[in-house]
């Protein structure tokens, strides 16, 4: 089933703020409510972001009343900077929704016939999305020999895009393949998307895992228990510099120190050849809440009066990365050269 798609007019997606304890499909009707459903995380992952987004934009369409090609233009245009600012670091979002733009202003007929083809490019889009992961989990398998373990950070499976996944979808190639793996899984604080999502997925596809701390993994790979680090990442700058969930970074140093390779799996979309390097990357704080509210046992962590500062994202710089995975094949340093031809599609 895929994380986001279109039925009976409605915009439905995977609940995946109650997983693994519920498993439930919220449908949307309007792009405010989409808008917000990225914010909260109901959807997350920079591929599912960016489908979300696409179809954010088409009920935006039906939302709007007027009868004139240039008026449902504003409202679309209207909307897009609401979808826009839902999540400023995930490239994909705004990638997806100037991708449905672009199409639309280069309708020439009805109003009707203009709402009709922002959902065709939105369902065009997500199609693209799956096909787009299973290139890049081609890729990535091979870089798997039989009997890694396998450090994962956050979650990039199914979940995280329309369909398959990005690095997730890599270690799910490999385990059917035929290769004997096993990963640990960072839990990925404050929100948890390891030990929820990740674990929940690879439970799925009959993957063997433990959940470990995001503090464990230097134990790890300094006492030689893992092989590979696979991550994803929601935006990549020209220079390989990769923004990814809070807590990356750290895993790279520590797999840098110990000669332990380091692979970003990276759809082309997600690679921002605008931005030279990661310290012009756009970085989210999220609300304290989602760290404050933790709780052990039943009882909340922290004082009542603690004060928290919740950074969502971190910026790996290339000289940490061995690879970055995409559709198109592995790009290796000089990222300056390999990125733009991977995204020009000239390997």
């Amino acid at each position: 089933m895929r994380t986001v798609f279109w039925e009976n007019n409605e915009l439905k997606m995977i609940d995946q703020r109650i997983l693994p304890a519920r498993f439930e499909i919220l449908a949307y009707r309007g792009h405010k409510e989409v808008a917000l459903a990225i914010t909260d995380m109901v959807v997350r992952g920079a591929p599912a972001i960016g489908a979300a987004a696409a179809f954010g934009l088409a009920l935006a369409g039906y939302e709007s009343a007027s009868s004139s090609t240039s008026g449902l233009l504003a409202d679309l245009l209207a909307a897009s900077t609401t979808l826009k600012a839902a999540r400023p670091t995930a490239v994909n979002l705004a990638w997806a929704v100037d991708r449905v733009l672009r199409v639309a202003y280069s309708v020439n007929s009805s109003a009707d016939d203009l709402r009709a083809v922002v959902l065709s490019e939105a369902q065009k889009l997500a199609d693209e999305d799956v096909e787009i992961n299973k290139r890049m989990a081609e890729h990535g398998a091979t870089l798997i020999n039989d009997g890694d373990t396998i450090i994962h950070h956050c979650n990039t499976g199914a979940l995280a895009t329309v369909d398959w996944g990005t690095a997730l979808g890599v270690i799910r190639t490999a385990h059917e393949q035929g290769k004997k793996i096993h990963v640990f899984v960072d839990e990925t604080r404050p929100r948890l998307q390891g030990a929820r999502l990740t674990a929940w997925e690879l439970e799925q596809y009959g993957i063997p895992y433990e959940i470990i701390s995001d503090n464990t993994a230097g134990y790890f790979l300094k006492a030689g228990k893992v092989q590979k680090c696979f991550v994803g990442s929601d935006r990549t700058a020209a220079n390989g510099d990769v923004a990814n969930k809070i807590g990356t970074y750290m895993l790279a140093l520590a797999a840098f120190d110990n000669g332990i390779p380091f692979y970003p799996v990276v759809p082309t979309s997600t690679i921002d050849l605008s931005l030279a390097h990661g310290d012009l990357i756009p970085i989210e704080e999220r609300n304290p809440q989602e760290v404050l509210g933790l709780e052990f046992e039943g009882q909340r962590v922290a004082p009542q009066n603690a004060k928290a500062r919740n950074i969502a994202f971190d910026v790996t710089p290339n000289r940490l990365v061995t690879g970055i995975v995409t559709e198109n094949g592995v790009a290796y340093p000089p990222f300056e050269v390999s990125l733009k031809k991977l995204v020009k599609n000239k390997p």
